[in-house]
């Protein structure tokens, strides 16, 4: 019986255990950006999506780079907050 007792504290231990978060960073293409001053608006945007730590906004390239925390937003939650402040965005294809 003991080797069951280890194998349930190792279950407890793992289960207790926090979950590791990784920082990505993904492009999102933002082809709706008309004017020099839209990548104001998208970059505060996404900075309101919690983990986000960076936000790049390019009206040139009409892209936005996030650094984000992937425990805390994800990719649909950066589409969202680009589409909730009137930009639909979408993410770039990986080269």
């Amino acid at each position: 019986m003991p080797s069951l007792h280890r194998s349930c504290a190792v279950l407890l231990l793992a289960a207790a255990a926090p979950a590791f978060a990784a920082t990505r960073q993904v492009t999102l293409t933002v082809p709706t950006m008309d004017c020099a001053t839209c990548p104001v608006t998208i970059r505060v945007a996404l900075l309101k999506v919690p983990g986000v730590s960076k936000a790049v906004v390019s009206y040139k390239r009409r892209t936005a780079v996030v650094t984000f925390d992937d425990a805390k937003a994800s990719v649909a939650a950066l589409t969202r907050a680009t589409d909730g402040a009137g930009y639909p965005s979408f993410q770039a294809d990986p080269k």
